[in-house]
């Protein structure tokens, strides 16, 4: 599975949980969320890769009180079935979501 995924936890701030297998995932990034960056919901293609935001499905907030957003960067194959934000929760959150449940509410951001 070839995926970015960046996102907040209750005490820690925006980071990157996958890198995609890029030494600098914020570059791959910043191509697929440009002109996007303060939509809560995004599902776009850009090239052969999906840019999909979308919050959280527990409805999760931080320790201020925002809702937490989950950010990926969605590569091919798995792109090809992503064309909708309610698709990537279907078909991508569920690749993340048991390892968010044991990360999103530690004092310090695990590493990617």
């Amino acid at each position: 599975m070839k995926l970015i995924w960046a996102t907040r936890g209750r005490m820690w701030g925006f980071r990157f949980l996958h890198d995609g297998g890029f030494p600098d995932p914020l570059v791959e990034y910043d191509k697929a969320f440009s002109g996007v960056e303060g939509e809560p919901e995004v599902c776009r293609q850009v090239g052969e890769i999906v840019a999909l935001r979308f919050p959280d499905p527990s409805g999760r907030h931080d320790r201020a009180g925002r809702i937490i957003q989950h950010d990926f960067v969605v590569f091919p194959p798995m792109a090809i079935g992503v064309g909708s934000v309610g698709d990537g929760i279907r078909d991508v959150w569920p690749l993340v979501a048991d390892k968010y449940e044991e990360v999103w509410n530690l004092p310090k951001a695990p590493t990617a």
